[in-house]
């Protein structure tokens, strides 16, 4: 095994497993059941009392 070769493997390696965490990230971000939790979690900076009064 050459190190072209095994770098090949490392790099093809490295594009499949980001793609894959991509790819999961995607449809948990999207997944039907979490969309309540990600619109309060949008709108929270709108109710917070963080701001000053008057």
């Amino acid at each position: 095994m050459t190190y072209e070769t095994l770098a090949y493997i490392i790099k093809m390696g490295g594009t499949v497993a980001f793609f894959s965490v991509f790819l999961l990230a995607m449809i948990y971000a999207l997944w039907p059941s979490n969309r309540q939790k990600f619109r309060r979690a949008a709108a929270q900076p709108l109710h917070d009392s963080d701001r000053p009064e008057g």
